[in-house]
């Protein structure tokens, strides 16, 4: 099965109504806390040149969109979605992976980060180079937190104090990609895996509830 997997542009602003819908229906399905995105957010991100599209046979079946924060000093792929009839083909690891290197070559000075509870997305952002981090390392622009309203699980980042949720924030820093990326990929996995068991005791002793439910941002 062949897939085109591209930097999206003008004429595939049609299919901002699909990708809205695809995210909208992911989270209601899966009861996940991914934030939802309207189809005209959705058009912003085409316009301005920072969006992944996957299609088959010119039929939407994958997006990625970039956001900047806190000056452009941080940058997060987010929206990451794939059609639950396309999966197990390693979509997301190449849409990711696309959005990964569009965010390099525009803002290679800028740190990259996500948050999200997704095993699947903490494996691909661990494989790109990116590590586990504190709420408190990522950006502090309000307008990047905004976007968690849109999340189910809005209410326990705002009990924490923005301090933890059910989310893991992971971060890319150019300055320490080198050192990390000698590091084989199954180690940086298997030290990764060790640092959720460590989470997962943490989040036990704060009581936060369902925190078995997905929700990412980049």
């Amino acid at each position: 099965m062949e897939f085109e997997i591209v930097v999206a542009e003008a004429h595939h602003l049609h299919h901002a109504e699909t990708i809205s819908k695809m995210i909208r229906e992911a989270s209601e399905k899966r009861g996940t806390g991914i934030a939802t995105r309207t189809p005209e957010y959705i058009a912003t991100r085409i316009n301005s040149g920072k969006a992944i599209i996957a299609l088959h046979d010119n039929q939407v079946v994958g997006f990625c969109y970039i956001e900047t924060w806190g000056h452009q000093k941080f940058v997060a792929n987010s929206g990451l979605i794939v059609d639950e009839q396309y999966r197990h083909h390693g979509l997301a690891l190449k849409i990711k992976q696309k959005a990964f290197d569009l965010s390099r070559k525009m803002y290679p000075e800028a740190k990259l980060f996500g948050i999200t509870t997704s095993l699947p997305v903490m494996k691909i952002n661990s494989t790109l180079g990116y590590k586990p981090v504190t709420f408190s390392e990522l950006t502090d622009d309000e307008e990047f937190w905004k976007g968690c309203q849109g999340c189910k699980n809005h209410d326990i980042l705002i009990r924490n104090e923005h301090k933890m949720c059910l989310c893991t924030g992971m971060m890319y820093e150019p300055k320490a990609a080198e050192a990390i990326q000698a590091v084989p990929k199954k180690k940086r996995w298997e030290r990764f895996a060790e640092f959720l068991k460590e989470r997962a005791n943490r989040v036990k002793k704060v009581n936060l509830p369902n925190y078995e439910q997905e929700s990412s941002t980049g």
